[in-house]
């Protein structure tokens, strides 16, 4: 991914994600922040999802359309910010590759989880990948969630080696 990509994916999340819109200056600066963390999906030259991730704290997502400042200095998973496919993506493979990276980037940084949040829309995709609710975040990590909007569920997966 590069900034060049930034347009492409903005339009990308309008139609994957139009309840949960976030600025152009969140993907410029997790771009900035960890470039390994962010991919892009093409199908015959054209860019039809991408990935973006980074390093996190687990049960501690970052807040939704937010700048993370910065790398936590003691990152324990790769959080996975987010992985959005179009739909005529779907089925071609791509979003198992992105995961696939995610997993390859957990391992070589010597993370042992993947954690994401997960939307009501998605949680199906990714209990059959293998995550499972996180139960350890208490009531901060349930605020969080529900400034996200209802139904959201923050997840963990062990990494792959």
């Amino acid at each position: 991914m590069t900034a060049a990509d930034l347009d492409r994916l903005l339009a990308i999340a309008d139609i994957v994600h139009p309840d949960y819109p976030e600025d152009r200056s969140v993907f410029e600066e997790r771009l900035a922040l960890y470039p390994d963390g962010c991919r892009v999906a093409e199908c015959r030259g054209e860019v039809i999802g991408y990935g973006v991730m980074h390093p996190g704290k687990l049960g501690f997502p970052p807040p939704l359309d937010a700048p993370l400042g910065a790398l936590p200095p003691d990152p324990d998973c790769l959080y996975l910010h987010d992985i959005a496919l179009l739909p005529e993506a779907r089925g071609t493979g791509l979003g198992a590759a992105v995961l696939d990276y995610a997993h390859g980037l957990a391992a070589r940084e010597g993370w042992r989880w993947l954690a994401l949040t997960s939307t009501p829309g998605a949680r199906s995709y990714w209990d059959r990948v293998g995550f499972t609710p996180y139960r350890d975040g208490g009531p901060a990590l349930a605020a969080k969630l529900e400034s996200y909007g209802g139904g959201m569920s923050y997840m963990t997966a062990p990494v792959r080696s």
